[in-house]
């Protein structure tokens, strides 16, 4: 490829555009939109895997986008009329074509990196440094650059002003259609999970522990390489047998694709085994995904277990840890009799600190949720308020927790009528009611704040 007609091409056509727009469609949406990659413990900026993944999310729109700019690029001689005098030149189609698509996947490539780097910079102080999520963000920039490719193939082979707006559709409609989630625990579609799979789109980001297995990378690379060489191939042909030719590569990349991602949906998205390891500082751990924040929670654990062997004797939790299962969004988050578990996702754990943080851990080891917490559950005002009796009961005095998505008023209407009531029992009646509380909190059966009560708060 001549450098100088590069430059050229850079300077004269619709590709420094379409990279410019990408990227500054994509910083509108993540900075101008309060979505939840600002929220919980999967915000964009502080872990590597969900940096990339988020950036995947957003070629939810990035993609049709690419595709259409690169139908506008592929109208070019049509609108200019100068088809026919091109094609008589002694320069082959091929060199043509590959400099206009050059052009148009370095800037889209570009936009891309720039994108990444963006995020890269906020997230490089991380505890958690992996190389994990590149093969993500290199399929997302492949993914962009086969739409253009296709897009200007498509465009060449049906010069109407309508494609470039009609492709964006298309592609939007596939991507939706193909759409997985895991918001059921096992990731889902409405088509067969291999089909599902060849759209470059990823879900929003629920769970810090879940990346895409190394089969989906190699599959969806397979499949957009093969489209890229068709968009190629349609951009350079000249009969009606090279036109049906340019269609193998998308159909063996589709073919071979098949056969390489997964038809199992649990082997899809998959758990970070390294990012989920525990990294402990005596009876205290977290995931290796949040090492940074064991020197905060280490003295605020043993605090808590000291205080709970201390109310519940031998039925008291003996370590904190980290909760790192995957599950299903509204069921019951991971329950433990012999650990205190922490889930960061949780404001009320993931904003406390010092003696804040010992009575959210203390309240989680007296009454465990059964409605989990997260950016996305509020879980239940009678969970909270019975946590709070708990905790107000072993340090002595009631008090609301901060962060959590029900109000310190609402806490307190709830919780001090059962505080005031259990306050005035006799002590033994006290600790009978506190020991039944927990045990009906670990097994969820029964509501804690109605044990706390004495059955009557309900």
């Amino acid at each position: 490829m001549n450098v100088r007609v590069l430059r050229i091409e850079l300077r004269r056509s619709v590709a420094p555009w379409a990279g410019a727009v990408a990227l500054a469609t994509a910083l509108a949406f993540l900075y101008l939109l309060s979505g939840p990659w600002w929220k919980g413990a999967t915000l964009w900026t502080t872990q590597w895997t969900s940096m990339a993944l988020w950036t995947r999310f957003l070629l939810v729109f990035l993609w049709p986008l690419a595709m259409a700019l690169g139908a506008l690029q592929g109208l070019r001689d049509h609108r200019s009329r100068i088809s026919e005098l091109l094609t008589s030149t002694p320069r082959p189609a091929r060199h043509r074509a590959a400099t206009t698509a050059g052009a148009m996947a370095i800037t889209l490539t570009a936009a891309f990196t720039l994108l990444v780097l963006l995020g890269a910079v906020q997230v490089i102080g991380a505890g958690y440094t992996h190389l994990g999520w590149l093969p993500i963000s290199l399929v997302g920039g492949l993914a962009l650059v086969a739409g253009a490719f296709l897009g200007m193939g498509l465009a060449r082979e049906l010069p109407s002003p309508l494609t470039p707006p009609a492709l964006a559709v298309a592609a939007f409609v596939f991507l939706n259609l193909l759409r997985v989630t895991t918001d059921m625990g096992v990731p889902t579609a409405t088509a067969p999970t291999r089909l599902a799979l060849l759209s470059p789109v990823v879900d929003e980001v629920r769970d810090v522990f879940l990346t895409l297995s190394g089969a989906v990378h190699l599959g969806q690379t397979v499949w957009l390489l093969g489209m890229a060489v068709t968009g190629f191939a349609l951009l350079t042909a000249a009969t009606r047998r090279a036109r049906l030719l340019a269609l193998v590569p998308v159909l063996a990349g589709a073919a071979i694709a098949a056969l390489l991602l997964p038809a199992d949906p649990r082997r899809t998205y998959v758990v970070d085994e390294a990012a989920a390891a525990q990294v402990c500082d005596g009876p205290v751990c977290v995931a290796t995904a949040h090492q940074d924040r064991l020197p905060g929670l280490a003295d605020p654990g043993r605090k808590a277990l000291r205080l709970l062997r201390g109310a519940l004797g031998g039925e008291a939790p003996t370590s904190v840890r980290e909760s790192t299962a995957p599950r299903k969004i509204f069921d019951p988050p991971e329950r433990s009799r012999t650990s205190v578990l922490v889930d960061f996702d949780d404001s009320v754990f993931a904003d406390a600190k010092g003696e804040e943080l010992t009575r959210a851990l203390l309240a989680q080891g007296m009454t465990p949720l059964c409605s989990a917490r997260s950016a996305g559950e509020s879980g239940t005002l009678a969970e909270i308020a019975a946590q709070s009796v708990a905790a107000g009961w072993v340090l002595g005095d009631l008090e609301p927790f901060t962060g959590a998505l029900h109000g310190a008023d609402d806490q307190l209407r709830e919780a001090r009528p059962v505080w005031t009531e259990l306050k005035a029992l006799p002590w033994s009646e006290q600790v009978a009611r506190v020991k039944r509380a927990h045990t009906a909190a670990v097994s969820c059966e029964g509501d804690p704040l109605d044990v706390l009560d004495g059955g009557t708060s309900r």
